[in-house]
């Protein structure tokens, strides 16, 4: 009888969990593979297929959007701009192939990062981003002041490229943090080059990058198995604590009606 409470608590446990993972993962999944396709087509310049795409995308997100409650304000708003960003440059043939590239990219990084629970694909630019870092340092070093600028707005882009992935995977306080120091940077640029003390900016800038990657990156645990084991094994706990003081209450019981009759 125990037993059978104790799968019946269990399935009631796990029956929503199931149900919203079959009902949100597909169509999030779907989202995930028309991106990757129009930022495939856009690679290979077909234009045209790309723009059939996106707009397929807009479709299918829109939907999503009516029939259930998949994402959050922040999400649909910031899916929606990087997706009207995409599908407005794809359109415009005075833009270039690598802008096309960047704009795809952007909506292609941040559908994943929605549809991701755990290391989306905004942290494979990790090796890029630092790469990045090393020469900036080394122009500083070497006193390139034209590399030293050619690195930077090479690293603006490639922030560019996670910003909005970045917004749907961490804190406002966080983002607030980098978009100050990458505007300083930016701003100051003359100072960073030949100061030592603006130079910390950029070292600063660095480890709180590296910090976050390594965040994104340190659990490989998809967060809502470990709610279903931590949910599950409590469940169990307490079944089998509850069977264990009611078995020790019927031997105590059970003993003191033996003791009873014996006198």
């Amino acid at each position: 009888m125990v037993i059978r409470i104790l799968l019946f608590v269990l399935a009631l446990v796990l029956a929503p969990i199931s149900t919203v993972l079959a009902q949100s993962s597909p169509d999030l999944k779907k989202l995930d593979e028309i991106s990757d396709e129009a930022l495939q087509m856009v690679k290979v310049k077909r234009y045209d297929e790309s723009e059939k795409l996106l707009e397929y995308f807009s479709t299918q997100f829109l939907s999503m959007t009516v029939e259930a409650k998949f994402f959050s304000m922040d999400e649909l708003r910031i899916i929606t701009v990087a997706h009207n960003e995409a599908l407005v440059t794809v359109q415009d043939e005075t833009i270039s192939y690598e802008k096309k590239v960047n704009a795809v990219t952007k909506l292609r990084l941040v559908t994943d990062a929605v549809y991701s629970n755990h290391q989306p694909l905004w942290t494979e630019m990790e090796g890029q981003i630092m790469s990045t870092f090393n020469q900036t340092k080394i122009a500083m070093k070497n006193k390139d002041s034209d590399g030293f600028h050619s690195y930077i707005n090479r690293l603006l882009n490639q922030y560019d490229l996670i910003y909005p992935s970045l917004k749907v995977d961490l804190a406002p306080e966080k983002i607030q943090k980098l978009d100050a120091r990458m505007s300083f940077i930016d701003q100051y640029r003359p100072q960073v080059f030949s100061d030592t003390t603006s130079q910390k900016e950029l070292d600063a800038l660095e480890k709180d990058l590296e910090s976050i990657f390594d965040e994104m990156t340190e659990d490989e645990t998809d967060p809502s198995l470990w709610w279903v084991i931590i949910s599950t094994g409590s469940i169990i706990i307490l079944t089998l604590s509850y069977v264990g003081w009611r078995k020790y209450k019927g031997d105590k019981e059970e003993k003191k009606s033996d003791k009873e009759l014996n006198h």
